[in-house]
């Protein structure tokens, strides 16, 4: 059920009505209605994965508790139980395939072990919720949740099931246990992110996508300029799905009562590697920062900055690993974590840059362009199907074809991207990507005019999919 489908704006229409002008007066019913859509809302991809999600949060919650009862080793020993569980689901259903086949190629057995596994949805979003759920627990950051209807909907909270953002207990469950009022000020505000969602997944990223799966898909009869050129047309396609998904996620999420993970800080303007990374998938790379990056920083610290860039390069296989079960993710991660290395040595791993008000000026310019040519480069990697066909197009891109001219250019495109491009540098400072409180009345509506006129002109509603929504 795709937040741009017609199938989805019905389901939550009618979910809307009830939820607040039939039981807005009642938590513990608005509770069990929420409860109830959004097993329906997954269910509707296929019922059977339902079964996992609803078992996979009795036992956690059920963890949960012991771990909040219990004493120092036997403590451990719940956590443990519950880290397996998440942990060892996960790989069984996302990654076991992948190991077996990585096995029997290295060591050329015939394999006949693979298994006919269908990827539940959003299973990679939902297990970090609860591995952080007992992990803060276990940390005393988190009281372990007595209200089993509150921590049900917490795991299956349907606005950001799916892709995200990766909420944690502290922020959402406290949440669900409190009365939730409906003002116009929040409502309007949600129409603008899911306004703002809307445009760039079916008019900016869904007109983008014809083109790089053409290049991408046809790269060894194209020129190394053309692919060079798909590789940063599919950045501003990713940016415009993901970061679209997540803000109408936000957006769905606040028209229910509820304020969710910000998961984008415009990337696009971002000075180095490290601050695209602080600004790009906020509730994932926080979440790794927190329960990942630290520990290891700690367990290494003794090694100074060998240390430190042991614990990002490994942080970053981890990221790459997440995204999926192919080794070409592996070494994407790994690639990103050796762009680190310079701002470790420098010392620039955890400095800040403030962008210029106005525009920017040629070095924060610089700085951009080279950050973003980095980004580029490595999705390459994340496009490719195989090692091979990356290796392939890199083979391209620096070959003399470089020099070609593209043949894949087109005007519309170029105008959408700029206007996303637009639109993030007038709100680089803002919480969210479509806050112009700044201008005039007329000159909001006027736009709000425009992206809805193309919304409705330009956008192509027949690939609904999300690209993050196979993670």
């Amino acid at each position: 059920m795709q937040f741009t489908s017609l199938v989805f704006v019905l389901f939550f229409s009618v979910f809307f009505a009830v939820y607040w002008w039939i039981l807005g007066k009642n938590l513990k019913a608005q509770n069990v209605f929420l409860l109830l859509g959004s097993y329906v809302f997954y269910a509707y991809w296929d019922w059977r994965l339902l079964i996992l999600l609803i078992g996979s949060s009795a036992i956690i919650y059920f963890l949960g508790l012991k771990i909040s009862r219990s004493e120092n080793s036997e403590k451990k020993l719940w956590l443990n139980l519950g880290l397996i569980f998440s942990v060892g689901t996960l790989l069984y259903f996302k990654y076991f395939n992948f190991f077996i086949q990585s096995f029997t190629d290295l060591f050329g057995i015939k394999n006949n072990l693979t298994l006919n596994i269908i990827l539940p949805l959003g299973i990679s979003f939902y297990t970090f919720r609860m591995i952080s759920y007992l992990l803060d627990i276990k940390n005393t950051k988190l009281k372990a949740e007595t209200d089993a209807l509150a921590f049900f909907n917490y795991i299956a909270f349907f606005p950001s099931m799916t892709s995200g953002p990766i909420d944690k207990g502290g922020l959402l469950l406290p949440q669900l246990k409190k009365e939730r009022v409906f003002t116009l000020e929040n409502g309007s505000d949600a129409a603008r992110q899911i306004l703002l969602g809307a445009f760039k997944k079916l008019v900016v990223s869904n007109a983008i996508f014809p083109v790089t799966e053409s290049i991408f898909q046809g790269y060894e009869h194209l020129s190394g300029s053309t692919i060079a050129f798909g590789a940063i047309l599919f950045l501003f396609q990713m940016y415009a799905d993901f970061s679209g998904y997540s803000d109408m996620a936000i957006g769905f999420a606040k028209l229910l009562g509820f304020k969710t993970t910000k998961n984008f800080a415009f990337p696009l303007f971002a000075q180095n590697i490290a601050d695209y990374w602080r600004k790009w998938h906020i509730s994932l790379t926080s979440w790794l920062t927190e329960y990942v990056f630290t520990p290891l920083v700690i367990t290494f610290r003794d090694y100074d900055k060998k240390g430190l860039m042991l614990a990002v390069f490994l942080n970053f296989v981890i990221i790459g690993f997440w995204h999926g079960a192919n080794w070409t993710f592996i070494v994407y991660g790994c690639l990103q974590g050796l762009y680190y290395v310079p701002l470790v040595v420098n010392n620039q791993i955890n400095k800040k840059k403030k962008l210029s008000k106005t525009i920017p000026t040629f070095k924060e310019l610089g700085n951009i362009i080279y950050t973003m040519a980095l980004v580029c480069f490595a999705l390459v990697l994340f496009v490719a199907p195989s090692l091979k066909d990356a290796f392939g197009m890199y083979g391209k891109i620096f070959s003399l074809s470089l020099f070609s001219v593209p043949q894949f250019i087109k005007i519309k495109i170029l105008g959408l991207i700029g206007i996303v491009v637009l639109i993030d540098w007038i709100n680089k400072d803002q919480e969210h990507g479509l806050e112009i409180s700044r201008f005039k009345p007329i000159v909001r509506r006027a736009f709000y005019i425009f992206l809805v006129f193309m919304i409705m002109y330009f956008g192509i509603f027949g690939n609904a999919k999300f690209i993050y929504q196979q993670f």
